[in-house]
């Protein structure tokens, strides 16, 4: 039920003052058709209405406090929760922006060494923490290209991205104003190195990567793609959305990557889902550390200070210095982990990884038979000749109480289930989701008519998809 449904003409929790603005004066600031005619219909409600509504619909979404979350290339694993009160410091959460930086010199230190922390885990000279998320992230990281090749006297116009690349890489070229083309993947998962030379020339800009990419397969020619965008006077970026699977393990500046953005709010603690918030840092190669936004935070004379003076900034790219909160999480996170456990976050991610897809492979056609990262897509195509598709095993899955994993993605998978564990879950956690696995491959045998009706213990249940995608009803009309 709607909190409009519960509406009691004069039931009120909350009023407000009466508007004491002259008419005649909003309407002097104001264009006619912007003023409303008659007061906007909304809910009336008492506060314990209010308040019971809105704890019983809390109770009833899912979340990672409450069970497994295996959804593939969002990292969706457990964040510390001292890492949130730290970000709800009043000495952090009560500054503002445009204090004086004498006053702020705490928190600009948390902006600097998290530039520091970043590069040393990356590989890279330099990051701007200003993105406020991954796709943010990677518009900004092409600016940075297209300034670069721009400074240089070059028109590099065009954008290469995988066939299983992440949707936002071709959105984010496009709206640079790049073109983009696609290369296949060959018969194991990875860049066809073949069809690269094909569309390697003097007009690409920048080779989008992901890696481990979006199957979950690391790039096992990284180093010969390197030399080969190189060899054509083009940029290697890297999406660090599976930054994940090497944290502490191999760098992406080792690899040869000359930009990077990551998703501080998957890899480093940040509760993720729902829209946000979030944050993408881009960190580049000194060679291209002057098109960087400003400001960026520098150190002299033991004082931190916002540096404006940088050559040849694309400008800022957000709002005062990036999503602070989100920054503050990160820099605890790192902190507590230390190198070391650094390390242990991506081993234990790919452990995870791996034994699971060990467990399903009989189960499940796994289109990629290698060692995968901390993800591994199956597919559902066997369970197709009983008419049970991959949709079908999601829903099925939220019955068992457990959220649904990613499916139909990357495209060039048939029936495409993609299946990320983390490493916060426990071994009895991946048992338990393994065996419901199992259950469900059993049933769309014996029993594929039983998916029909799935999910049936949620608050929600199946919906037609179709009529909501083409006649979708986006507000409430009393």
């Amino acid at each position: 039920m709607l909190i409009f449904e519960k509406t009691v003409p004069g039931r009120r929790a909350f009023s407000l003052p009466v508007l004491d603005v002259p008419e005649e004066l909003l309407s002097n600031h104001i264009e006619e058709k912007y003023l409303a005619k008659t007061a906007p219909s909304l809910p009336e409600v008492s506060e314990l209405d209010i308040v019971r509504h809105y704890t019983g619909l809390s109770r009833k979404s899912f979340g990672v406090d409450l069970g497994f979350y295996p959804l593939g290339s969002c990292t969706m694993k457990y964040n510390p929760k001292i890492n949130e009160d730290i970000a709800r410091f009043q000495g952090f959460a009560h500054i503002h922006p445009f204090q004086p930086e004498d006053t702020v010199q705490g928190a600009m230190k948390v902006i600097y060494d998290l530039d520091k922390f970043l590069c040393a885990i990356t590989g890279m000279n330099r990051f701007t923490l200003q993105p406020a998320a991954g796709a943010h992230g990677e518009f900004t990281g092409l600016l940075i290209a297209k300034a670069y090749f721009k400074s240089k006297g070059q028109k590099r116009s065009v954008v290469i991205v995988p066939d299983s690349a992440h949707g936002t890489n071709p959105a984010s070229a496009t709206m640079c104003g790049f073109k983009t083309v696609q290369v296949k993947s060959d018969r194991r998962g990875c860049i066809d190195i073949e069809k690269l030379k094909e569309v390697l020339n003097e007009e690409t800009a920048v080779l989008m990567l992901t890696n481990p990419n979006t199957l979950g397969l690391f790039e096992e020619d990284i180093l010969k793609i390197t030399e080969m965008v190189h060899d054509a006077g083009a940029l290697l970026y890297y999406d660090g959305a599976n930054l994940n699977a090497i944290l502490g393990i191999c760098r992406p500046g080792d690899l040869g990557f000359d930009i990077v953005h990551l998703n501080l709010h998957k890899t480093f603690s940040t509760p993720h889902g729902g829209g946000g918030p979030g944050a993408g840092p881009v960190g580049v190669t000194e060679k291209l550390s002057p098109y960087l936004p400003v400001p960026l935070v520098d150190m002299k004379d033991d004082h931190y200070y916002f540096n404006y003076d940088i050559p040849h900034t694309i400008g800022k790219v957000g709002t005062f210095y990036g999503n602070f909160s989100i920054l503050l999480r990160a820099y605890a996170y790192i902190l507590t982990c230390g190198k070391e456990h650094i390390r242990k976050v991506g081993e234990i991610a790919v452990l995870n990884a791996n034994y699971i897809m060990k467990k399903l492979s009989e189960d499940y056609h796994l289109p990629y038979k290698r060692i995968c990262k901390h993800e591994f897509v199956l597919s559902a195509s066997e369970q197709k000749k009983y008419g049970v598709h991959a949709i079908d095993i999601a829903k099925k899955l939220l019955d068992h109480g457990f959220h649904a994993p990613t499916i139909y993605f990357p495209l060039i998978v048939d029936e495409a289930i993609m299946i990320e564990p983390t490493e916060t879950e426990s071994r009895e956690t991946l048992d338990s989701f393994i065996q419901v696995m199992k259950e469900i491959a059993k049933d769309a045998r014996e029993k594929p008519d039983s998916f029909c009706h799935s999910p049936s213990t949620t608050p929600v249940g199946r919906l037609d998809e179709v009529s909501a995608a083409r006649k979708p009803v986006l507000r409430w009309e009393g």
